[in-house]
């Protein structure tokens, strides 16, 4: 991909985060842009078609039909392209987007992931956002930097592919407990308790996959958690304050996909994380939310009198 800045960039799918990124990439890049089956903007008719002609593909879908997509366009894929996702969510099988590229694209294709605090509305509005980048191969960086520079995402180069991953879904599900404590005005104090408990809980997860201890301080991780936890457009956030208002008839969401698929596959020990587990019970019995904060709270109390 050396010589001319431009790149030529399909992008896959076009919800919020796909118009962002159009919006970040259009003026410097040559953009195509493929969305439920059809090509909506290029020339080529076909989905194989622009991936043949483009030298990144960036998947803005969610993380469900990743595998389906990228088992179809993995023989058209062009020898130097570079695939990335920011899918931040686990598919039906319980794999992460990372997983699925690993598996279809290991040895033959070059991937990566884009994580971190970048509400698409803001973006979109001309604010920053802030990014880590975790690739299979580190040099591709270069074509990273070429893609957003000049834009308003700050993209930097990290490492721990399956640490970062694991980090930036599982805030989903604790970004849920932020929105419960701030419905309940449980005050200042207890958001910081909950921010120190769920870094510490996602450090402790990230390791029992293999990752790296420090790797939830990162955008992908304290950076993406704090924003999510705290904005008055999460969805994460909201759900936890309707989880305390009572409203319980539509119970959604990716950390909410993520509860189940993490009890349904075993994918990690989750009741051994107090948090974590509260949360899960939170969104399976609603009616119990308030006995069960208490019996976290009590539980806390004792681990402080034992720590004496």
């Amino acid at each position: 991909m050396a010589g001319a800045t431009k790149l030529r960039v399909l992008i896959l799918g076009y919800g919020e985060m796909g118009h962002a990124m159009e919006y970040l990439l259009a003026a410097r890049h040559d953009v195509r842009i493929w969305n439920m089956g059809e090509v909506v903007r290029g020339q080529h008719a076909t989905l194989e078609e622009a991936v043949a002609a483009a030298q990144v593909i960036l998947f803005c879908l969610p993380v469900n039909p990743h595998f389906e997509i990228a088992r179809r366009i993995a023989p058209h894929l062009p020898a130097d392209s570079l695939c990335l996702t920011i899918a931040k969510g686990l598919d039906e099988s319980g794999r992460t987007a990372a997983q699925v590229f690993e598996r279809l694209f290991a040895d033959t294709h070059h991937y990566g992931v884009v994580y971190g605090p970048m509400i698409s509305e803001e973006l979109r509005a001309g604010r920053h956002g802030f990014a880590d980048a975790v690739l299979s191969a580190a040099a591709d960086f270069a074509v990273v930097h070429r893609l957003f520079r000049g834009s308003t995402l700050v993209c930097q180069q990290a490492s721990d592919l399956h640490g970062r991953s694991w980090s930036v879904i599982l805030k989903n599900v604790y970004a849920i407990l932020f929105g419960v404590a701030d419905e309940l005005r449980l005050g200042d104090n207890m958001r910081g308790h909950l921010m120190v408990a769920a870094i510490a809980e996602l450090s402790a997860i990230v390791q029992s996959f293999g990752g790296k201890a420090n790797t939830p301080y990162s955008y992908a991780g304290l950076g993406d958690l704090l924003t999510t936890a705290t904005s008055a457009d999460s969805h994460h956030h909201e759900l936890g304050r309707r989880l305390a208002r009572g409203e319980w008839d539509d119970i959604s969401g990716e950390g909410v996909h993520t509860l189940q698929m993490v009890e349904k596959f075993c994918l990690f020990d989750w009741r051994s994380y107090p948090l974590f587990a509260l949360a899960h019970d939170m969104v399976t019995a609603p009616p119990a939310l308030d006995r069960l904060l208490q019996a976290y709270l009590r539980q806390l109390r004792e681990v402080e009198r034992c720590a004496i």
